[in-house]
């Protein structure tokens, strides 16, 4: 996978199992292909946009121009394989708060902590470099194995708004949850 013509990794924020890099165009076939159509991922992100390729573009011609926001690919260490994307948005500076979204688009990968190391990474970021107080994000009730790994980073649960998401057919509540910058520090200082 590695190409020793090609440049080094950029490794923007590294952890044990993952680090998070920029993302370029040439990641942008693998969103198009793996992010964007597969059925469980749109599930759980609540997708219901039809992607275009130009679209996809342009979304990130207009996300690399836009300050307010943190876009990163989640990679492995041990070969560079991307398998998912994180994000850091509405950062308001002034209010010191942000929203943040993850997404494992490589089901192998699954389960097993990639998005948890990745939020973490993340969320230090966000707090002790952008000096962020508050993290929030949004999950749909059914998204239990996300909510799980969002309560081991110190998210708690602050309200719910009912039947925000209507997919297949059915209602789903969307379950707001945030991080203040000291119940990080406490729920990961060791």
């Amino acid at each position: 996978m590695k190409d020793p013509e090609k440049y080094e990794a950029i490794k923007f924020l590294e952890g044990k199992r993952v680090y998070l890099r920029p993302i370029e165009n040439e990641d942008l076939d693998l969103f198009y292909a793996k992010a964007l159509w597969d059925k469980e991922v749109r599930r759980l992100t609540g997708t219901q946009v039809v992607f275009s390729r130009l679209g996809v573009q342009k979304w990130f011609e207009n996300i690399s121009e836009d300050s307010s926001r943190v876009d990163l690919i989640i990679c492995l260490q041990e070969n560079d394989q991307p398998i998912g994307d994180i994000a850091l948005l509405d950062i308001d500076h002034k209010n010191r708060n942000s929203v943040v979204r993850v997404s494992i688009f490589n089901r192998e990968f699954w389960g097993k902590g990639y998005g948890t190391e990745a939020m973490s990474l993340l969320l230090k970021f966000g707090f002790e470099i952008l000096n962020l107080h508050r993290i929030g994000l949004n999950v749909f009730s059914y998204n239990t194995r996300g909510k799980k790994s969002y309560e081991k980073l110190g998210f708690k649960q602050e309200g719910i708004v009912r039947d925000e998401l209507f997919y297949n057919g059915q209602y789903y509540d969307s379950i707001l949850m945030g991080v203040l910058k000291d119940e990080f520090n406490q729920n990961n200082s060791s």
